[in-house]
């Protein structure tokens, strides 16, 4: 079956092996669907929502996303190599055992969604906003996290060795718990890990 086949809007689908190679879905709305064995290679959505869905063993390689929302949605052993997200939405989402690199990332949202484990090394996502989302055990070995709002993440067991922080927000962020190796922190980081290890910060005087 053709996404252009009628399934451009479903609530609570299943889709088990379909076929969808380089299809356009465009601004396409799946609320509380499955997504089994799909391939999704080289597909395109344009301010499409996917809401609380699951994606299982899908294949997403080489597709593009722009100005998408996948909120709270599930991806389960699925391949998003080199994948491209453009202002996307990952609201509350989970990726479990996924393939992420390379992966294109300019801005989005990714609140508290679940990255825990997931290999993002040498991954630029400068900007993206990332507060309250676990990325505990996530390899971010220089990585580019430049301007992105970390607020609240959790970063147990993340490593973040030659990764670039400068700018990101930091509040309520335990870098104690993070592998910190070469780790590159602007100024109000770099105090807030002083602090964080005891030290009394100020001025001299």
């Amino acid at each position: 079956m053709s996404a252009n086949d009628g399934a451009r809007t479903a609530t609570g689908r299943d889709f088990r092996g379909e076929d969808w190679y380089a299809e356009d879905l465009g601004a396409a709305r799946f609320t509380d669907c499955t997504f089994t064995a799909v391939d999704l290679t080289e597909a395109r959505t344009d301010g499409a929502v996917f809401d609380s869905c699951r994606f299982e063993r899908c294949t997403f390689n080489a597709s593009t996303h722009t100005s998408t929302a996948f909120t709270t949605c599930d991806f389960v052993d699925s391949s998003l190599f080199d994948v491209t997200l453009d202002g996307c939405k990952l609201v509350g989402s989970v990726l479990d055992g996924c393939t992420m690199r390379p992966v294109t990332v300019r801005g989005g949202v990714w609140r508290g969604a679940s990255l825990r484990g997931v290999d993002l090394g040498k991954v630029t996502l400068d900007g993206v906003d990332l507060r309250e989302a676990d990325l505990s055990l996530a390899k971010l070995t220089g990585a580019s996290l430049r301007g992105c709002l970390l607020d609240g993440a959790s970063v147990r067991e993340t490593d973040l060795g030659g990764a670039d922080l400068t700018g990101a927000t930091l509040t309520g962020v335990d870098l104690t718990a993070a592998r910190l190796r070469r780790t590159r922190l602007d100024l109000a980081g770099a105090v807030l890990l002083a602090e964080l290890n005891g030290a009394v910060v100020g001025t001299g005087d």
